[in-house]
């Protein structure tokens, strides 16, 4: 398999969650022309984990119809994929998380610091019950120059699964100001999905907990997906109260999409103009 080859990596462990997550990227591979890599790491992987493994694959491939290769690793997890993903130039981590990621964590090589650090996408899945597709997608927004990057790619996916985005927007201060340039921004958002011929709809919402209020939002629609940006560096104190990124990968049962702020020129559509 040739770098040059779009490819998803899949950490597994054998838990339910893995697998989950492992069946939620088929759709996923479909619509980027991937295929599977699916990794374990492990500190002392016989040959019983070799063809459980191998089971696996097999039965991913039977599912998916996608190209399924098989690799093992030893040492810690978060290290050992992150490297793979470099080395492999994945086209996006589907991450299965079991459980919560707790605040002790933070610091290191863990899930969090795995999603902030990965050059592309980083899926996480922590719910157990997941449709194959995708109905509904919730893009939070803010008045942030990163955030608009994610919106070209809501549109990708929704036209892909023929999804509604719905746009959520949190206000979290009382000056006027701001309102009214997140509500216009919000506005102008819509327009463009709508032109895009996508379902489009708009919430707003107030509060300090942006978190829980997009994660409660979500999963009050049914939504399948939430797209984030994450962050590529944290200051001290975030390091210690987590971002809101991050508070909603700990929190959330709907499918987490992180994308990466990536420094660009020119940005897609009048919306997303400097």
């Amino acid at each position: 398999m040739e770098n040059s080859e779009n490819i998803f990596l899949v950490p597994t462990d054998f838990s339910e969650q893995t697998v989950i997550a492992l069946e939620q990227s088929y759709n996923l591979a479909r619509f980027n022309d991937a295929s599977i890599l699916l990794m374990l790491v492990a500190k002392d992987a016989d040959s019983v984990a070799e063809i459980k493994l191998e089971r696996m694959a097999q039965k991913a491939r039977k599912e998916s119809g996608l190209k399924v290769e098989t690799m093992i690793r030893k040492g810690n997890p978060y290290k050992e994929i992150e490297k793979v993903a470099k080395e492999r130039n994945v086209k996006m981590i589907v991450l299965g998380l079991e459980s919560k990621i707790t605040i002790d964590k933070i610091v290191g090589h863990n899930a969090f610091k795995l999603v902030r650090e990965a050059k592309g996408p980083v899926l996480t899945i922590r719910g157990k019950k997941h449709r194959k597709g995708c109905d509904n997608i919730v893009l939070p927004l803010d008045l942030t120059k990163e955030t608009r990057e994610k919106v070209a790619k809501a549109v990708e996916f929704a036209k892909y699964f023929g999804a509604a985005i719905r746009v959520v927007s949190v206000l979290t201060s009382k000056k006027e100001v701001n309102e009214n340039k997140l509500m216009a921004y919000s506005a102008q958002v819509r327009q463009y999905i709508k032109d895009e011929k996508i379902k489009c709809s708009i919430k707003t919402l107030r509060g300090k907990d942006i978190a829980n209020l997009v994660v409660n939002y979500a999963s009050a629609i049914d939504a399948d997906l939430i797209m984030i940006m994450s962050k590529a560096e944290l200051s001290m104190r975030e390091v210690f109260i987590g971002t809101t990124a991050q508070r909603i990968i700990n929190i959330s049962n709907v499918p987490v999409l992180s994308i990466r702020p990536m420094k660009r020129k020119d940005m897609t559509g009048s919306f997303m103009a400097q």
